[in-house]
Formats: structure tokens, C-alpha cells, sequence
């Protein structure tokens, strides 16, 4: 949490004049019950009227002191505490957008999805009890006690039974519920998790009848996080009468006591009022401060899963010294390897090859073969463990990520569109283009035909995710959206596998004239679709089995032959 205090100090002033109401709101609390037995032992004892009303007339003056300073306070501490949770939001997910794929794996959509959310929450809610309870609660704790303490010294042993006591309860509780709270976040973590591959999975575990076992998953999480919930709800459970029942049997003490001073004469009856009061204060702020240190574990445990991800360092950074680029539109990898974190083996190894522009390179192989890893690597989502990726003639790790990234035109193997129209989809990335640019892009990705016939033209609004378009739609807008863009690089990572042969043909004649300056890496499972490409790269377990042309291949690369002959029939292949 500490750690966390950093996003305090813009409002360094606005902290300090809550500290300073609460301060102010404190004292007039605190001064109330000595006006209370000074009209019982000076006027009502008296019978001096006009002492009453004089008196009356500053406790109702002091009173509204309190509950101006009480609601300026809470006006202060919520804007503080919500800038705070707003600018830790943004910075986390700032950092968040900078991951690399690497730390995405490490850490699950579901896990960040929970930190920049529920753990943002958890730490903001907690905050906001700091500042109020936390600066309050001590000063009206300690202010009560020497107040108490000029009334009756003798009487104001009592204390000291009652604060050990609950302060013994309040720590040992705050040990036993830390990591419990730990734990219940973790538990909130997979919830998540299958809440979420329940719902961007849904048709597919109706495709496959498998509701049922998807039901047994999540009711599975959803028991385990509710285990844990209960037994910190136990554990609450216990703390909740001991504080109340602590805090009777020490006002019973105060009253038995103080009810036999009073006889003695030792004490004014104004004073017991006035001592009852300061108690009530003083047990009522040792209770407060017990409830902040109850929910601080909560808010420590979410707090180390946000500094977690702030602490988390990318493995992909920008070079402090960048190396501008002088060609254009050339690919080099120079033996490069690659292993997912917590493999055990490498997914690629030893790739070499150079691609120049005006080039279609096709890449080829079976599933698993490291297809998407490979082309993955040239706009840096991946870095090379071994080897170096040279675009343009420098070490992609020497260039600025920006720079590199404006140079590509990627198309990813699942298409992803966003929430918004057509046209903010197409022109995604690209700023604000002329209609006119989109509206061609459109045409080159073979969209117009369905873009035409929905409601709105390129007004039309797409859902979250692209749920209201077919696969092959999908494909296209998103062929759209890297024309647009008129890269140097074009990567094709099996972009055309949702398209009819027409469509794609169509589409391959009308991308002809775009790409025929650029550098073009197709990926894909059809031989039809990269057979004329100036190169083609076989891969076999992570390795290129052979490189050539289709010709080529077929006379010398017996995996290649097999894919052609498994797709095509022989008039077709030659």
C-alpha cells in the first residue's frame, strides 16, 4: 500500500486540508461532551438559565462546525481518493498495453482483467476509509482518553483492560485473514478466467453439447472462491461480538464504577455524562480502526497484485540509443530461434532467409510447425531468443517500436475488430483518412458487396468482437484496415482461410497492384494461395524443411509434395 501512496501527491493539498477538517471536526466532537457537563454542573445544578441557554447556543455552534467540516472533508477525500484510483487505472492499463505477448502468457487476460479492476476497487475503498477513519478515528481515540483523563484519573483505568483487549483481537485476526485474502483473490482470478472462456466460447461449447461440463468447471471456481469467502465471513463472524461485547461490558464498568464516585462524591454527575461520552468516542473509534484493519489485508493483497504488474518488467523496450533505418521494405532473419515462456523446447530454430521488396514470401507446413511464431517476430510481439530479425537493414531490437510497426500492414490469424462503425474499423490505426481511401481499401478487400447491403453502409455498427459478420467478412474488413495503411511489410498470417476460392482470388488480383512494391509474407494452410509466390518456406517442426519456388518444391521437398497432392489434383499442381 505504501508503494501505492505515490499517486497521493498531486493532491498533496487537498490531503492536507482533510487531515485539518478532520482535525478541527475531532476537536469540536470532542469539546461537546465538556459543554454537556458544564450545563448539568453549572446550570442545571444552579439553576442558571441563562448559563444553559449561553451554553446550548455554543454546543449548537460548535455542532454545525463539525458537520461543515465533516462534509468538506468528505467532499475533499472522495475527489482525492477517486483522481487517485482514476490515474492508477490508466497507468496500469498504460503498463498493461505494453506487455509484450510474453507477459500477457505469464500472467492470463483473466488476472489483469482482475487487477485493473476489482483490485483497483479494492485498494480505492480502502483508501477512502484511511483518510477518513484512519486520521479521525486516532485523534478522537487519544483526545478521549486525555479527556477522560482530566475528568476522573482514577475512573479512566478502566481503559486500561479494555484497548489491550481489542487491540489483541484486531491484530490477531488482521494475521490470520492476510493471507486469506491472498488466497480469495486468486480463487476471484480463476472465476474470471472461466466466466470468460465460458462467454467468448459459448458457441463452441454448444457445437459440442458440453454445457454441462462447462457448468461443473465454473460451478468448481465459483465453490472454491465461495470456501474461501466463508471462512473469512467466520472468521468476521468472531471479530464482529467480541468488539461490541468489549465495548458494553467497559461502558457497564464505567457506569458501575463511575455511579459509585459519583455517590462518594467524588465525582460530578455532569462528569460521569460527560466521561460516558468520551467513551462511547473512544470504544467507537478503537472499533472503527478495527473494521480499517480488517479490510486493510484485502487491500494488501490487491495492492501486491498491482505492484506486481507495475514492477513487472517487458522483455520488448524501445533501445535507449534507436538505429534509424536507411532501406526500405527488406526482411532478413540470421539463424533465429524462439521458446514460449515455461517451454521446454524451442517452437522455431535456426530460421534464415531474406526477403526483398516487390517479394511474396508464402510460409507453409503443418499444424504446429511455428507458422504464426515466425511472422509474429518481424513486428517484435515476440522477441528472438537467439538470432537477430533485420528489417530494413537493422536489429528489430535497435529500432523504435513505433517506427518498425508503422512499416507492417498485419493481418492476424483470428481477425479482430472493435466496437464502432465499419469505417472506424477500416480505418483503425490509420487516423483520420479520407472517406475516399477507405472506401477504396474496401474495395481491393472485396467488401463492398456486403458493406453495401448493410443498414448504413460504413455507418453500419459492428458489435464487440465482430459478432454481427461472418468469418469471411471479418477477414476482409480486416485486410481492409492494413491496406489502408499502405505499409512497406504486409503479413498475411492465414488471412484468406474464411474466404470462398472466387473471393479469394478476386481479392489476390485486386492486391496485386498494392503490394507490388512491398514485402509480402502469406501464411497459410491452402497450397492455391502462396503457389505463385517468389518464395516459399516449408516448415517441419519449427525448422524450414525446404525453400524455393512451387516448381522447385516439388522436385525437391517430399512434405511439400504430400500437402500439394493432399489439396490439389495433378493438372492443378503442375
Amino acid at each position: 500500500m505504501i508503494k501505492l501512496f505515490r499517486y497521493l501527491k498531486p493532491y498533496t493539498g487537498a490531503v492536507i486540508a482533510v487531515i485539518i477538517l478532520m482535525f478541527a471536526q475531532a476537536m469540536a466532537d470532542l469539546y461537546l461532551p465538556t459543554l454537556m457537563a458544564d450545563i448539568v454542573n453549572k446550570g442545571v445544578i444552579r439553576n442558571d438559565m441563562n448559563f444553559i441557554i449561553r451554553t446550548g447556543i455554543l454546543m449548537t455552534a460548535v455542532a454545525s462546525a463539525g458537520i461543515l467540516c465533516a462534509v468538506a472533508s468528505g467532499f475533499l477525500n472522495s475527489k482525492v481518493v477517486l483522481g487517485v484510483s482514476r490515474k492508477m487505472r490508466n497507468e496500469l492499463f498504460t503498463k498493461i498495453s505494453g506487455f509484450s505477448m510474453s507477459e500477457f502468457n505469464k500472467v492470463g487476460a483473466a488476472s489483469l482483467i482482475t487487477r485493473s479492476t476489482n483490485d483497483v476497487m479494492q485498494v480505492q475503498q480502502s483508501l477512502q476509509q484511511m483518510m477518513s477513519i484512519m486520521v479521525r478515528a486516532p485523534i478522537m481515540c487519544v483526545g478521549g482518553i486525555v479527556m477522560a483523563f482530566t475528568r476522573d484519573a482514577m475512573l479512566s483505568l478502566v481503559f486500561v483492560v479494555a484497548i489491550p483487549l481489542m487491540a489483541f483481537v484486531v491484530i490477531k485476526v488482521a494475521s490470520i485473514a492476510i493471507p486469506m485474502f491472498r488466497e480469495m483473490q486468486k480463487k476471484m482470478d480463476r472465476l474470471n478466467m472461466v466466466t470468460r472462456e465460458n462467454l467468448s466460447g459459448s458457441r463452441v461449447i454448444r457445437a459440442f453439447n458440453n454445457e454441462e461440463n462447462e457448468k461443473a468447471r465454473f460451478d468448481k471456481a465459483n465453490k472454491e472462491m465461495t470456501s474461501i469467502a466463508i471462512k473469512l465471513a467466520n472468521l468476521m463472524s468472531i471479530i464482529m461480538p467480541i468488539l461490541p461485547l468489549a465495548m458494553s461490558l467497559t461502558m457497564i464498568a464505567i457506569v458501575w464504577f463511575g455511579g459509585l464516585r459519583v455517590e462518594s462524591g467524588k465525582m460530578q454527575v455532569g462528569d460521569i455524562m460527560a466521561f460516558i461520552q468520551y467513551t462511547t468516542q473512544i470504544l467507537f473509534s478503537l472499533m472503527m480502526l478495527s473494521m480499517i484493519f480488517i479490510m486493510l489485508p484485502r487491500a494488501e493483497a490487491s495492492a501486491d497484485r498491482i505492484n506486481e504488474l507495475f514492477e513487472l518488467k517487458s522483455d520488448i523496450n524501445d533501445p535507449e540509443n534507436p538505429t534509424v533505418p536507411v532501406q526500405k521494405c527488406s526482411v532478413e532473419f540470421r539463424d533465429v530461434s524462439y521458446k514460449y515462456y515455461g517451454a521446454q523446447e524451442a517452437v522455431i530454430s535456426g530460421i534464415s532467409f531474406k526477403a526483398g521488396p516487390g517479394e511474396i514470401t508464402g510460409i507453409i507446413g503443418g499444424t504446429g510447425a511455428g507458422k504464426s511464431t515466425l511472422i509474429n517476430l518481424i513486428p517484435r510481439l515476440y522477441d528472438a531468443v537467439s538470432g537477430s530479425v533485420i528489417v530494413d537493414g537493422v536489429d528489430v531490437k535497435d529500432m523504435q517500436q513505433d517506427i518498425l510497426r508503422k512499416k507492417i500492414g498485419y493481418i492476424p490469424q483470428k481477425a479482430v475488430l472493435f466496437s464502432g462503425t465499419v469505417a472506424s474499423n477500416i480505418a483503425f490505426g490509420s487516423g483520420n483518412p479520407p472517406v475516399e481511401d477507405i472506401k477504396k481499401a474496401a474495395e481491393i478487400s472485396q467488401s463492398m458487396e456486403f458493406i453495401n447491403e448493410m443498414e448504413g453502409g460504413f455507418d453500419h455498427e459492428i458489435t464487440q468482437g465482430g459478432t454481427n459478420l461472418s468469418g469471411g467478412q471479418k477477414q476482409r474488413l480486416a485486410i481492409a484496415r492494413a491496406v489502408l495503411r499502405r505499409p512497406e511489410i504486409y503479413i498475411f498470417d492465414d488471412s484468406f482461410s474464411a474466404l470462398d476460392f472466387k473471393t479469394e482470388a478476386s481479392l489476390r488480383t485486386a492486391l496485386k497492384n498494392e503490394i507490388s512494391t512491398a514485402t509480402v509474407f502469406i501464411v497459410a494452410q491452402r497450397v492455391s494461395t502462396i503457389m505463385h509466390a517468389d518464395r516459399i518456406i516449408v516448415l517441419d517442426n519449427g525448422r524450414i524443411d525446404s525453400m524455393g519456388t512451387h516448381r522447385e518444391l516439388m522436385g525437391k521437398s517430399a512434405i511439400y509434395r504430400e500437402i500439394v497432392n493432399s489439396q490439389l489434383s495433378e493438372s492443378e499442381a503442375l
